[in-house]
This record gives structure tokens, sequence and C-alpha cells, in this order.
């Protein structure tokens, strides 16, 4: 189902719900709405509209790329007429299809605005060292061998306030600042689960999925941590080149004032892969 005219809200007087939302990004040709092409904001867009039977707007707090995921995106929804939020969760969730689920909804002050009041925003990356049925859209499975304590020096490198120029797509960031401050940078092993996780004031285009294929590149033994730091002193085009795929990227928490980090939690299909957990039998390759 692809949005086809969807008319912006106009009015003066209007009423303003924070949504908190995860969906399984492999379905959707990312967040912001395309021509003929299915997007996140589209089709909440349309559900809203039907529940509201009248103009809504919804403005996410971050734009995820195609199949990238998010466990807990944050946007907002402006309306002409209130409803209590559980109705409204209730009725977006029961337009909704099954890969795209309301968590929370609250309603807010009319100022308030889901993208410049974020203080900060987590993702997480799931690298796979064994094949499984279950997460093969939800990961990326890297065949060989990961060094995780390389991945980790070469971690911890990022973190702080730097340039990232070599790390994102300049192609649509020409007139953008490149220099980002990253709070947190993080791996952790869950069996055979490498998982990264990133929080930062914002995050440029394709930045973590080339941060990842980085690091990567590191845990495979053809990086050391000081040709990464180099990286970061000067530009290159390297990270272009490794640049990881988007099905192990989620976005997965937007933080506001008062807000504090949620404890990493694995999505649901690798949960039922095994949770992270060793694997029995020998490693596939």
């Amino acid at each position: 189902m692809y949005l086809r005219k969807v008319r912006r809200l106009t009015v003066t007087k209007f009423f303003k719900y924070k949504l908190t939302l995860e969906y399984d990004g492999s379905g959707y040709r990312g967040w912001q709405i395309q021509e003929n092409a299915r997007s996140v904001q589209g089709t909440l867009l349309m559900a809203a509209t039907e529940l509201f039977g009248a103009e809504v707007d919804i403005q996410g707090a971050g734009r995820t790329d195609a199949g990238v995921h998010a466990l807990g995106q944050v946007a907002h929804l402006t309306v002409k007429k209130a409803l209590p939020p559980p109705r409204i969760k209730a009725g977006l969730n029961d337009l909704l299809p099954a890969g795209l689920n309301i968590l929370r909804v609250e309603q807010v002050p009319g100022a308030w605005h889901a993208r410049h009041d974020a203080v900060s925003r987590s993702y997480i990356y799931i690298v796979s060292r064994t094949r499984t049925a279950f997460g093969k859209r939800y990961v990326w499975w890297v065949k060989d061998p990961l060094d995780a304590e390389k991945m980790k020096e070469a971690c911890r490198l990022f973190a702080g306030f730097h340039d990232f120029a070599s790390f994102v797509d300049r192609r649509l960031e020409r007139n953008v600042s490149t220099q980002v401050q990253i709070d947190a940078a993080e791996i952790e092993e869950r069996g055979e689960l490498i998982i990264f996780r990133v929080t930062g004031s914002h995050f440029l285009w394709k930045m973590v999925r080339r941060m990842v294929g980085v690091l990567v590149e590191a845990g495979r033994g053809n990086l050391t941590t000081k040709e990464v730091a180099a990286l970061l002193a000067s530009r290159s085009d390297l990270p272009a080149r490794l640049t990881a795929p988007p099905s192990g990227l989620y976005l997965a928490q937007v933080l506001y004032p008062g807000d504090t980090a949620a404890p990493l939690t694995l999505p649901p299909p690798l949960m039922l892969a095994g949770n992270g957990k060793q694997a029995t039998g020998e490693r596939e390759r």
C-alpha cells in the first residue's frame, strides 16, 4: 500500500500526541514519505487519517533508511480533535500492518516536537557470527572470524566529539556539519551475537553503518586501532567501501530531557533464534 495524497494539517487549533513505535524496516523504503514507495511515515499517516476522519500530520524524531528497523522510534501526531491515548493506540494498531506497532501514546503540549526536542538518539547494530533462519533480515551475518576485543578497542575511539566526515555519504550531507558528539559507544557479546550500541546528539546518513563496517574490519584484523583513529583525523573514502548492510541496524531509543537510557534488549526475531546464546554444534561458514 503506497501513499498517494494525504493533506497536511493547516488549522490553528489542534491537539498533539507523542507516539512511541517499533517497526520491521525490511518492508519499507525508509521512514520518510516517498512517491510510489511504501514508507513508515506514509503508512502511519494513512492509518491516522482513517482513524480521525480528518487531516493529520506526523513527524518523526529520526529518518531511518530503507531496511533499517526501530525498537523505539518517536513521532508526534497533530490532529484537529482529541481522543484518549489508549483509544488512539488501539485504533492505530487495528489499522496498521503487522510489522508496524504503536507501543505508547501520550498527549503533549502543542509546542512539543519529536525531532527538535530530542537531546540524543541511540542505535544498535547486530552482527551475527553464525547463520540463523529466524534472524536473516535482522542481523549482518559475517562468516569470517571476528576478534571482539579488537572491535571493542576500536569502538572506544568513537566516543567524544569528532568530525565524522569520512563516515557520511556526502551526496546528501553536503551542507551539513559532520561534527557529532558521541556520548557512548560500546560493544557487547551475547553468545554468537556482537552488538554495537552508540548514543549521540544526532547521526548523519549512513554514519552508523560505516562505523560498523570499520569495526568489523578491525575484528577481521584488517584495520588497527591506529588506522581507525586516522579515519577520524582526516577524510578517507575507506568507510564508504565498508558500509554495513541495513538489516542489522535499529533505532533503539530517542531521549528527551529527563529520560534515562533503556537497558539493551534484543528484537523478538533474535530471541526466537536463541536470544544470542551460544549455538550448539559447529559454527556454519
